[in-house]
């Protein structure tokens, strides 16, 4: 495999989008990590989402956890789109409701790459055979619970059979939290671990703008810039605004400004992601209402309205850009 970074761009080739939901147990985001919050009934609803994706040739790929796969609801919502072949299946870890539980539940381990490597290793290896038992499919495809790849999970992913990874997190950096750092990461595909055998795609996300530097980016989010919310007026001014591809806290007017400006600057691929239990009011920040439900899934179908059309964009999805990029293909 070659090392460092594929294109990022593909001449004139159209735009191509692959959705990914985190699919996850349901909790609270502003309370401590629980062990025992581990409901999946908003997986009876995901029929929704589904709908809006395959109304417009997309076919999702569902990054579980061990909830989703070790209970009747998430199981039975996932199993007829796979047979079907209108999904992916991968694993996303959430090492505070995946066994074996030996770490202190706490922020900094909520992130995988900071368990020592055989706990993440030993918690990997449990989810990827759940899923197995649970789908009849072995999953291939990896995203780290909250981006939390570390020094050790390419390797580890290799060790396990996983051929592609979706955590980057471009252009965010998680470090006060004790997470991975992605604010200087880019938006093309890299080949990673030991052989470079995975192929890590990162989610669509970037600071644009006159100025979208992100030192500057940084230095606004900092106290004392950020009570005075610098970060706002610099978007406003056109200077510098922080987007990521997702329905969950963008509109369908900044998910086509975001794409925009990347397909002005080369950019063909783009990974659109968001958290399945946004798809039952309640459980995440940004669905609190039917209202907002409706919202979400009104900009998630808009943005894909222009995707597809004014843009000229096709579907794809993890398998196929790794075979695109295989040395073979």
């Amino acid at each position: 495999m070659p090392d460092g970074p594929l294109p990022a761009s593909a001449g004139t080739a159209p735009p191509s989008l692959a959705v990914v939901v985190d699919t996850e147990e349901e909790f609270d985001w502003s309370a401590p990590f629980d062990r025992t919050a581990t409901g999946v009934g908003h997986m009876r609803r995901i029929g929704r989402l589904q709908a809006v994706c395959e109304a417009w040739g997309l076919r999702p790929t569902y990054v579980v956890d061990y909830p989703i796969a070790t209970q009747a609801p998430g199981i039975e919502a996932l199993a007829p789109l796979l047979r079907e072949g209108r999904a992916l299946i991968g694993a996303h870890l959430h090492p505070w409701v995946s066994p074996p539980h030996e770490e202190a539940v706490n922020a900094r381990n909520s992130y995988p790459g900071n368990l020592p490597p055989d706990l993440e290793r030993a918690k990997l290896a449990l989810l990827r055979d759940a899923i197995a038992t649970a789908f009849g499919e072995t999953p291939r495809i990896y995203k780290a619970g909250r981006y939390g790849i570390g020094p050790n999970s390419f390797a580890i992913l290799e060790e396990l059979g996983f051929e592609i990874d979706l955590s980057p997190s471009p252009p965010f950096d998680y470090r006060l939290g004790g997470g991975p750092d992605f604010s200087r990461r880019g938006l093309a595909p890299e080949w990673v671990g030991p052989n470079r055998r995975v192929l890590s795609i990162p989610g669509t996300g970037a600071l644009i703008g006159r100025a979208p530097s992100p030192g500057l980016y940084a230095l606004a989010s900092r106290p004392p810039a950020l009570t005075l919310r610098l970060p706002g007026i610099l978007a406003r001014l056109g200077l510098v605004e922080r987007l990521q591809l997702s329905p969950e806290g963008h509109d369908a007017a900044d998910m086509t400004r975001l794409v925009r400006w990347l397909i002005g600057r080369g950019q063909r691929l783009f990974v659109l992601s968001l958290h399945s239990p946004s798809i039952e009011p309640g459980h995440t920040p940004y669905v609190r209402s039917a209202v907002e439900l409706d919202a979400l899934l009104g900009a998630l179908d808009g943005f894909l309205r222009i995707f597809m059309t004014e843009l000229g964009g096709v579907p794809t999805d993890p398998v196929s850009v790794r075979n695109a990029c295989s040395p073979t293909h």
